[in-house]
């Protein structure tokens, strides 16, 4: 009777997953994370980005800066869609349905000068990070609007997060609001300025 107790108070004591209606929890046969897996991981909280003023801003070592709204962004890019894992360094991960656009055919529309090496990426709450051009290109990166079927929720990265394959979580960039081409292959983005190697592949 006493271990029943302990277990009924442990199950009950346990947090409550957060679930969002319609997601999607298959697909082709893979098993899905859902989004409330995810564990909050910011420097200032969940971004708040209004969707009608919002702009995305292409720049640096381009042929020309190029600037989008929101609507525009769907609008002119090939959707995708790819099952990708994402891993912390803290040593949890999430394996979720993406739909987004290649980042490749974003740059393109800028055109991207032939010195460019690294592609740094801006978002709403200051942070940053970079990664190799030639990455980008040879794994078809995307930037991703939905997850498991859903609009990003803002505390997963309303509008735009980067889906960086094979690259540990402090690469997955969420609230993007600029992309920056650059020669500098050494740029060092907020958590590889304080430590985090620069080359976040995971082995």
């Amino acid at each position: 009777m006493m271990l029943l107790i302990v277990l009924i108070l442990a199950v009950s004591q346990r947090p409550l997953q957060r679930l969002y209606p319609g997601e999607v929890r298959n697909y082709q046969g893979q098993d899905l994370s859902s989004i409330g897996d995810f564990r909050e991981n910011s420097i200032k909280g969940p971004q708040q980005i209004n969707a009608s003023t919002y702009r995305l801003t292409i720049t640096g070592l381009v042929n020309k800066t190029v600037e989008y709204t929101y609507d525009e962004v769907l609008g002119k890019f090939q959707r995708y869609e790819k099952v990708v894992t994402l891993h912390c360094v803290e040593g949890w991960s999430v394996n979720i349905l993406w739909e987004g656009f290649l980042l490749s055919d974003l740059l393109n529309e800028a055109g991207v000068n032939s010195s460019s090496l690294a592609v740094i990426f801006y978002a709403h709450d200051g942070y940053s990070t970079s990664l190799p051009l030639d990455y980008i290109k040879g794994k078809n990166i995307m930037v991703a609007y939905k997850m498991n079927g859903l609009t990003l929720p803002p505390e997963r990265g309303f509008p735009f997060e980067l889906v960086a394959e094979s690259q540990y979580g402090y690469k997955w960039i969420k609230w993007i609001t600029t992309i920056e081409l650059t020669d500098n292959s050494n740029y060092r983005g907020y958590w590889e300025s304080r430590g985090f190697p620069n080359n976040a592949t995971i082995r």
